[in-house]
């Protein structure tokens, strides 16, 4: 098997006296999607803003395509090729799906000493890159604030992509959306890993992990239970490990039956 994409050695993040992640070790190699599942309080959070930047860690080594990183912000890891995609999309509901699409990354026409924006272009590129993703909008200028959840989802997909991710972050992507909408960004999460791109997919939901999977962590209280290919372990046993295995036997235990 090639190289992993991105290593994560043994990270360790505490904030004071709190130990939020207590040695958690993960990699993923391009053209897979690996699923990072655990409950709340688990430390996926942590985890995954320890990757792209947003904390640094306390202890450990994050290695990105064999070389050590040490990210001082969310655009360092960005400028090395790792993209983050929030619960909250980061998106503004009043502005177009161009606007959103673009965002900080303008494409600018001069006239002479005047600059602006070059919508004749963000427009034909924005249409053909959400097409690519399966969503015909009626137009670019469409307000994002009028798309459901799962369009939303795909459109910060699509830009991830576009603006040359090599690893992409989704933080339970599928939370809050119907079975259509989760079928579709499930579906959009497959083309991206035959693009060649990375995918760690954060998710608490078993089986839309088993869904997309190639591998599976699971994390409990900052620490890695942990990990399983597909093929090698049963929604049932990860659902167990999340919740924790042994506790669980042993609840069951102590009711005589089953939780």
């Amino acid at each position: 098997m090639d190289a992993p994409l991105i290593e994560m050695k043994n990270i360790e993040k505490h904030f004071g006296p709190v130990i939020a992640l207590g040695g958690v070790s993960i990699d993923v190699h391009a053209g897979e999607v690996h699923c990072l599942l655990g409950d709340n309080g688990a430390g996926k959070s942590t985890f995954i803003k320890t990757m792209s930047g947003v904390h640094k860690p306390s202890a450990g080594t994050i290695l990105f395509e064999g070389k050590e990183m040490n990210f001082s912000s969310p655009r360092d890891a960005m400028e090395a090729g790792i993209a983050t995609v929030y619960q909250d999309l980061a998106m503004i509901p009043l502005m177009s799906v161009t606007r959103n699409f673009w965002m900080g990354n303008e494409p600018i026409r001069k006239f002479g000493p005047i600059r602006m924006m070059d919508f004749a272009h963000a427009n034909a590129v924005t249409m053909e890159e959400m097409k690519k993703m399966g969503i015909n909008l009626r137009e670019p200028g469409q307000a994002v604030g009028t798309l459901s959840g799962g369009e939303r989802q795909t459109v910060a997909i699509a830009r991830a992509v576009y603006f040359g991710a090599k690893l992409l972050i989704l933080d339970e992507p599928t939370s809050a959306l119907g079975v259509r909408q989760t079928a579709n960004v499930l579906a959009n999460v497959d083309k991206v890993r035959k693009q060649g791109i990375g995918v760690v997919f954060i998710t608490h939901n078993v089986r839309h992990a088993m869904a997309v999977g190639d591998r599976f962590t699971v994390l409990n209280r900052g620490k890695t239970l942990g990990t399983a290919s597909r093929g090698n372990i049963t929604p049932e046993e990860l659902q167990d490990m999340m919740a924790g295995g042994q506790e669980m036997a042993a609840l069951e235990g102590s009711l005589g039956g089953t939780v």
